[in-house]
């Protein structure tokens, strides 16, 4: 198994290199920004939320945007500091928010470089002063001035779109030249509140596998274990230290996802999380990352050959909807990411 796991990730370092090789005949970078927040776009208008937080209703999902400040709401009076993001999460078929009170979901959690060394705090996003911004009655933005460590500036606007789902852009800067193996990992968590199944699902394949894709039943035994689904067409693999604390980073499973989305189901509904394909996201999971029966529903998203002053991004969209089977599930996917490809 380790042998085919290791052919793997040299057909993809292979893969990786001869796009490097294009990119010297292509001014952009394969994951700029798309100039659509207020980081990047001057002609964006916004007003600052002092308050931290707002509520955005539309479709039949209501929810809450926090800055990573403590705050105290009705659905999560516990809501703790540092945790950013969506802090309570409603359906109208649904009353108990998705997420864990304390924490927050589609929650910007971890800058690194992969190097132990660098890893001088491990939280950064939670750490460091958010701006909460409102652009519009469907449209907020959290933003982050340079970062106290990795010196990444960053916003990422939440999208309220008509039918309820959830558009999440994410933009940011590296003001200084502080990753030392020249690419960025960035991470995001959501913590679900006591799922009756702790495990995802997506489309793909093992590793050193039949490359036909199928269902996968994402299970990891314990935190840190199993933890990360690559994508098929990685193209770019980062070098982690064997050392590294978040092990959520640096512990692949022996499956590799092939269609840019997964979801889990709790108390009768989906949580749907999909990519552009394009961004080449990286799946990850806890069964306890919230907690003993709260699991983390996690991606993560690594920019090669980043430099200082320029601007990289991702868009990815999430539903929250009532399940009925996998099928369902995976047509309503399709739509999203189509509907996201369309729009690059």
């Amino acid at each position: 198994m380790i042998g085919g796991i290791a052919m793997w990730f040299r057909r993809m370092v292979l893969a990786w290199a001869a796009v490097s090789c294009s990119l010297g005949a292509m001014a952009a970078h394969p994951h700029a920004a798309p100039g659509i927040t207020s980081l990047t776009n001057a002609n964006v208008q916004y007003e600052v939320v002092p308050e931290g937080h707002a509520r955005l209703r539309r479709g039949p999902i209501e929810l809450v945007l926090v800055d990573n400040r403590a705050h105290q709401l009705p659905e999560a009076p516990g809501h703790r500091a540092g945790y950013n993001g969506i802090a309570v999460l409603l359906h109208e078929q649904q009353p108990r928010t998705l997420f864990v009170p304390e924490y927050a979901g589609l929650n910007f959690e971890h800058i690194h470089d992969g190097t132990s060394e660098g890893l001088a705090e491990p939280f950064e996003p939670r750490v460091f002063s958010m701006e909460l911004r409102r652009v519009d009655e469907h449209t907020y933005e959290l933003y982050q001035p340079p970062t106290g460590n990795f010196q990444l500036e960053s916003c990422g606007r939440y999208r309220l779109l008509p039918d309820g789902v959830i558009e999440y852009t994410l933009e940011c800067v590296p003001r200084q030249e502080t990753f030392r193996r020249g690419f960025m990992g960035l991470f995001w968590a959501s913590y679900i509140h006591q799922p009756e199944d702790l495990s995802i699902w997506f489309l793909g394949h093992e590793a050193d596998g039949e490359q036909r894709p199928d269902w996968i039943n994402g299970v990891t035994p314990r935190h840190g274990v199993d933890a990360t689904h690559p994508p098929a067409e990685a193209g770019f693999l980062p070098r982690i230290d064997a050392d590294f604390r978040l092990t959520l980073v640096n512990h692949p499973s022996r499956y590799v996802h092939t269609s840019g989305w997964y979801f889990g189901v709790c108390r009768g509904m989906a949580w749907l999380q999909v990519f552009r394909r394009r961004d080449r996201i990286w799946l990850a999971q806890s069964p306890s990352g919230g907690g003993q029966g709260n699991p983390a529903w996690d991606f993560q998203w690594f920019v090669p050959d980043c430099r200082p002053g320029e601007a990289y991004g991702f868009v990815m969209r999430a539903a929250y909807v009532p399940f009925e089977n996998r099928e369902q599930i995976a047509r309503l996917a399709a739509r999203l990411q189509a509907e996201l490809e369309q729009a690059e």
